[in-house]
């Protein structure tokens, strides 16, 4: 073959919607092909592999070409993205995936099956080394879709397919958002690539690496919520959002660094808000990316989120930082704010209650006297005993929180936290992993 034969080949890939993709999620004109002339069948190989930069940022990435057999999965095709999770094994960057895909050429019988399990050992392999970012553009079904979902994050376009089980009904971005499988979802393709730019942002390069800085600092004029007080102006990118409402999750930046951010919103904690945030908790201490929780919840609702949760807290060792917004009632306490969770640094905003059981029946117990009053003047009686038995500055005096803020000086308070633990290290029991 001679060079202008390569030329063409490379001209012709070059048209394909494979390397358009890729071309809009890396900055213009950083993205080096690997593997570029590698075949399947007679054909070119069905995924685009390659390095570039994201806002100046190492990342791989591949993106699957619909314009060759549809994108299904080959040997080729595994080889390619089996050799890019090499890559980013020994250089530590994160690996980003655009799926779009009919499934796997079923000519190849027993080879798809190994071809399929290589990128699953792989990703498998390098998870909480490096990120990992599954982007669904389009159809990701059958074992295809069980590659996505080994990534830590999934951004779903509105109208792509994820699913396992080649159920229309459960393949919809709706559907995978509501049940915690898609983490993002966009409006359109385009979107969801831009969406995947803005998360790369977050992270760090790998678990060793400290995650980007953005020098451009701006403040949220008259914050509306503790979460908003704390982060930097229009630095908030929330994930799993449809999953419930009970707990928000989000990454966001203080002074210009990376925070996670977890806040409930005074409901109980179910299950579905336990897995949220257990798992968000996870991701950032693998990643070493401080974790912010504003706390205000009056139970769990299962035994079982109660031990996830807390688990996930007790085990991470990057910085931890809690702000009791509301009520931080026992359990929600232990797990969110007091000893077992690990918190480095805890504040408590002005009007905040903290009690080891439900303040009206504590007040039954504490004050019985006074709770003598007809029903429909318990709660009254009951809220008037924990402002005066259970505020935060009685938990600060008897050591449950170090100090008692306003809403306009928790930032400032919360910033001076997050760099003092800039250097925090701790130095954990040996272990395989944690079975809870």
């Amino acid at each position: 073959m001679s060079f202008s034969d390569v030329s063409k080949l490379r001209e012709e890939l070059n048209k394909t919607s494979a390397v358009e993709i890729l071309n809009k999620f890396f900055d213009d004109g950083s993205f080096c092909e690997t593997d570029a002339l590698l075949k399947s069948e007679s054909d070119f190989a069905e995924a685009v592999t390659g390095y570039g930069t994201v806002m100046g940022l190492p990342v791989y990435a591949f993106a699957q070409n619909s314009d060759v057999a549809s994108g299904a999965m080959s040997k080729a095709q595994a080889k390619k993205i089996s050799r890019l999770y090499d890559l980013a094994k020994v250089t530590g960057a994160p690996v980003v995936g655009f799926y779009d895909s009919v499934g796997g050429r079923l000519e190849q019988k027993n080879d798809l099956l190994y071809a399929y399990g290589e990128i699953l050992g792989k990703a498998s392999s390098i998870a909480g080394v490096v990120p990992q970012i599954a982007v669904v553009l389009g159809t990701c079904l059958g074992t295809t879709a069980l590659n996505a979902a080994s990534s830590d994050f999934i951004i779903m376009a509105d109208g792509a397919e994820l699913s396992i089980e080649l159920a229309p009904e459960k393949a919809s971005a709706s559907y995978n958002a509501k049940k915690g499988i898609a983490n993002i979802v966009a409006e359109d393709k385009d979107s969801a690539i831009e969406k995947a730019r803005d998360l790369v942002t977050y992270f760090p390069s790998n678990n060793l690496d400290t995650a980007p800085v953005d020098d451009a600092v701006a403040v949220k004029e008259n914050p509306e919520c503790a979460v908003c007080a704390v982060a930097d102006a229009d630095s908030l990118l929330f994930v799993n959002e449809e999953l419930t409402e009970v707990a928000k999750t989000a990454f966001g930046r203080v002074n210009g660094e990376v925070v996670g951010f977890v806040a409930t919103n005074g409901e109980v904690i179910d299950c579905k808000a336990g897995q949220k945030i257990s798992k968000f908790v996870r991701f950032c201490d693998a990643f070493s990316i401080p974790v912010v929780t504003v706390v205000d919840a009056k139970a769990f609702s299962s035994l079982k989120s109660a031990a996830r949760v807390t688990a996930a807290y007790a085990e991470a060792t990057t910085a931890k930082i809690s702000v009791i917004k509301g009520e931080a009632v026992g359990s929600v306490y232990i797990a969110l704010a007091g000893e077992s969770s690990g918190a480095d640094m805890r504040f408590a905003l002005e009007g905040a209650v903290i009690s080891p059981i439900n303040p009206k029946a504590l007040a039954f117990i504490m004050d019985a006297e006074a709770m003598k009053v007809p029903v429909s003047e318990q709660d009254e009686v009951a809220a008037d005993f924990a402002k005066k038995e259970l505020n935060a500055l009685n938990a600060a005096q008897n050591g449950y929180v170090d100090d008692v803020v306003t809403l306009n000086e928790l930032r400032t308070k919360v910033g001076q936290a997050l760099s003092m633990l800039s250097s925090k290290r701790v130095e954990t029991l040996p272990k395989k992993h944690s079975t809870i």
